[in-house]
């Protein structure tokens, strides 16, 4: 999801250790000190937590990768919906301000999942997680006239951070504004369909 650059890698008896606390994923991902890669991050929200991210080539789905909150030991597993989220920005506490505003719109729209995926903030061509393989040349083109930098318009007088971004979800585009709370709640005020019928969506499963 993020630039590898910024991953540190758990390995020797972290590694070991940390496996052994979640083995198996959910009940039915098996992970092993031999073939599971453990890597984490620090988010630029938190103070004190952390984002993990498993991965494991025999996994049946190569694409799957699996990702925690830890905060203080505690893990808390980012399967697709809010609440884990949630949960950790009352605890964290989580910490917003136009400078890292946007960092967590892109944490949230990819970590909370409707029925076709990510909300996922698309902004360069350039970013691994856009499926430009496997564009048609008609999809290639609509999304490179499209996409941009996502950006912080400022706040409302309820104290929100309003952002704008386009959303690729499924196989369309959209050009939706956000308000934040500062407790790191996400409303959708509006969303513009741009672009329909992609011949790719985002595939980067989570759970």
């Amino acid at each position: 999801m993020y630039q590898d650059e910024n991953w540190n890698a758990v390995e020797g008896d972290e590694l070991a250790g940390f496996l052994e606390q979640i083995n198996p994923i959910d009940g039915k991902y098996r992970t092993s000190p031999a073939s599971t890669q453990v890597a984490w991050r620090t988010l630029p929200f938190y103070e004190t937590v952390a984002l993990i991210r498993v991965q494991d080539p025999n996994w049946v789905n190569k694409k799957m990768c699996i990702y925690y909150l830890t905060d203080q030991g505690n893990l808390f597993r980012l399967n697709g919906t809010s609440p884990p989220i949630h949960e950790v920005n009352s605890k964290g506490p989580i910490k917003l301000n136009e400078d890292n505003i946007i960092d967590y719109l892109r944490f949230f729209c990819f970590f909370v999942r409707g029925d076709e995926g990510p909300f996922y903030i698309a902004e360069d061509m350039s970013d691994p997680n856009l499926p430009t393989d496997e564009m048609n040349d008609t999809t290639r083109s609509v999304i490179e006239g499209t996409i941009r930098p996502a950006s912080y318009e400022g706040m409302n007088n309820q104290g929100h951070f309003l952002c704008d971004a386009v959303v690729y979800y499924s196989n369309a585009l959209f050009i939706a504004n956000f308000a934040v709370q500062p407790s790191g709640m996400i409303e959708m005020l509006n969303d513009e369909p741009i672009a329909g019928d992609l011949s790719t969506k985002v595939d980067k499963p989570i759970a």
